[in-house]
């Protein structure tokens, strides 16, 4: 955006991002408060900068081989919140906006058992300790056990967007504030919270946090990384993914909203409109840094960092050093869900088509794609013990094979 938009333009701007089906709270040209949206959605998009798929890129699509459907099953559509079914232990639960919690054979996609929690759900599925865990709008957090049944109730400051977590006794949520709460998993009675500065313009997000080796990682607006004490809350260290530049509000935004991934040596993150950055996991000192964007987020493995890039490109990095290994495009789609890797060097990605598309690890090559039911995919995909499930905006599951 020019540096020469005057206030009126910014209005226009916005009222423009209002059409495409996204809230925007105005606080002023000059202290804008608030954007909120689909996490995967590019906030200053338009019709002209539409990706235009050519012929040749169709045909290579469309003639990919076919994922292999396992079963399918229906929740109920989400107008604003984006679940992720979970898998463990041999079961699949499953949650939609309108308060059903379900819990699914894997294998053929049978319901076993439904809650109607009665509230009205905008985070979920979380799952660890024995517990099902979800968020409410009203800022309910739910817990119930492996049989369905409700094992406590409680209730933080503000809504919850994404699925509560849980490791060694603490259940950690966050808020759509950027606030971040320590439940005891017992009774769900607060231990501690945390509360980050955040800048004037910020994305509205369903972004949670990840919680490895005794810390609690999240991700901020304004680029911000932190390293929390899982039992205390206490900040470890501060990072900074990205920082803001520009001069309008507009311009410096460049939040974190996608999960930070660990592994048993350091916690890499990436903004949108910003960098992608890998840190040591207890001191925080940067490792690597390199340009990128991102609102999906990223995964890694033994080898590579994998990110799922704004614009609709997929793209490796060596984990140690940060330099591109390849990057992959022409899948689609400019707006792709978060990445999930797969057995045999694989990845697979959605998109806001509803496709589903498996990505070699190796060279970025594709080799597979499958249709869903025509609506966003947000959410990354879920294991499951002979393939993967997918959620869709309009509720549905679908289940592939990777055999």
């Amino acid at each position: 955006m020019s540096r020469s938009l005057s206030c009126f333009q910014d209005h226009l701007r916005l009222l423009q991002i209002c059409a495409l089906s996204l809230l925007i709270f105005l606080g002023g040209c000059a202290n804008l408060s608030e954007i909120t949206g689909s996490h995967f959605t590019d906030l200053f998009s338009s019709d002209e900068d539409e990706i235009e798929i050519d012929e040749a890129e169709l045909t290579e699509l469309q003639t990919l081989p076919q994922i292999k459907p396992l079963w399918q099953a229906k929740l109920s559509e989400s107008k604003t919140a984006v679940f992720l079914p979970v898998y463990d232990n041999g079961a699949l639960y499953a949650a939609d906006e309108d308060g059903r919690l379900v819990k699914l054979d894997p294998a053929t996609g049978r319901e076993i058992w439904r809650v109607e929690t009665k509230s009205q759900l905008s985070g979920g599925v979380g799952l660890g300790g024995g517990m099902i865990l979800l968020g409410t709008y009203k800022g309910e957090v739910l817990a119930f056990d492996e049989s369905g049944n409700a094992l406590w109730q409680s209730r933080v400051p503000s809504e919850i967007l994404s699925p509560p977590q849980v490791d060694n006794g603490i259940v950690v949520v966050r808020t759509g504030d950027s606030r971040l709460y320590g439940l005891n998993a017992t009774d769900g009675k607060q231990i501690w919270s945390y509360q980050g500065v955040a800048p004037p313009l910020t994305v509205r997000s369903f972004v949670g946090v990840s919680i490895a080796r005794g810390g609690v990682f999240a991700g901020f607006p304004g680029g911000k990384l932190m390293a929390l004490d899982l039992s205390t809350g206490n900040v470890g260290w501060e990072a900074a993914v990205s920082q803001p530049h520009g001069v309008t509000e507009l311009e410096r935004m460049t939040d974190i909203s996608s999960l930070p991934i660990v592994d048993e040596n350091q916690v890499c993150a990436v903004a949108y409109r910003g960098r992608a950055a890998c840190f040591e996991i207890f001191s925080g000192n940067q490792i690597w840094a390199r340009d990128a964007s991102s609102s999906a987020g990223m995964v890694i493995d033994n080898n590579h960092v994998y990110i799922s890039e704004d614009h609709g490109t997929v793209a490796a990095f060596d984990k140690s050093s940060g330099a591109a290994v390849w990057k992959r495009g022409k899948l689609g789609s400019r707006k792709l869900s978060a990445l999930m890797i797969a057995k045999g060097a694989r990845l697979i990605v959605g998109d806001d088509q509803g496709y589903v598309t498996l990505i070699s690890r190796q060279d970025g090559s594709l080799l597979g794609r499958a249709s869903t039911d025509g609506s966003v995919i947000l959410s990354r995909a879920e294991y499951l013990p002979d393939g993967f499930v997918i959620q869709t905006q309009k509720g549905g599951l679908f289940a592939f094979s990777l055999q």
